[in-house]
């Protein structure tokens, strides 16, 4: 039995993003996404009912500012009091898990697709999903961005504007593009 290009996707297989499932998913995503971009706070809450129904999990007082965005919301994972600065962007082709405690300044973006480098298979859509692994009380500064297959330890921090391409190690603090360890924090 061939699999899906979905369960492809699941596996961290090459698999193509221009098929009419995907497609639907994503639909699924930015309809959720819509509504809880548009609501007024007071209606929205900490997260939108449809976005929080999306999600793979959600725990207790997380709060996603408006505007957000996600390409399928089903490979978020998000632990308790977790929080999402306005105009925080995550491509979810592959699983996101941000732990208890994380914080994402404004318009950090996660991209978990790694897209073909042979042009004519990248124009057939052909790519593959990688995982990013944030753990608790962690801190990204504004506009940075996570590209897949990264994991931030735990209690970490990224500086503002930092493009993070390699693992970070719990409580260490990088910055730069792309970010490189500052010094490891003590408390």
């Amino acid at each position: 039995m061939t699999a899906s290009e979905r369960d492809k996707m699941a596996a961290g297989e090459w698999y193509s993003c221009l098929v009419d499932e995907l497609e639907a998913m994503r639909m699924t995503a930015r309809i959720a996404v819509h509504q809880h971009n548009t609501m007024p706070p007071a209606e929205r809450g900490n997260v939108a009912s449809a976005l929080r129904a999306l999600f793979g999990a959600v725990a207790d007082n997380v709060f996603i500012e408006a505007p957000f965005h996600c390409s399928y919301g089903i490979n978020i994972h998000l632990g308790a009091r977790v929080y999402l600065n306005a105009g925080c962007t995550i491509l979810d082709s592959g699983r996101v898990t941000i732990g208890a405690g994380a914080m994402l300044g404004p318009n950090v973006q996660i991209y978990c697709a790694e897209h073909h480098r042979d042009a004519v298979l990248r124009g057939q859509g052909l790519e593959v999903a990688k995982p990013v692994t944030i753990g608790a009380d962690v801190w990204i500064g504004g506009g940075a961005i996570l590209l897949g297959g990264v994991t931030i330890g735990e209690g970490a921090i990224v500086g503002a504007g930092s493009v993070v391409t390699k693992d970070v190690a719990a409580g260490a603090v990088v910055a730069g593009n792309p970010a490189r360890p500052l010094r490891r924090r003590t408390t």
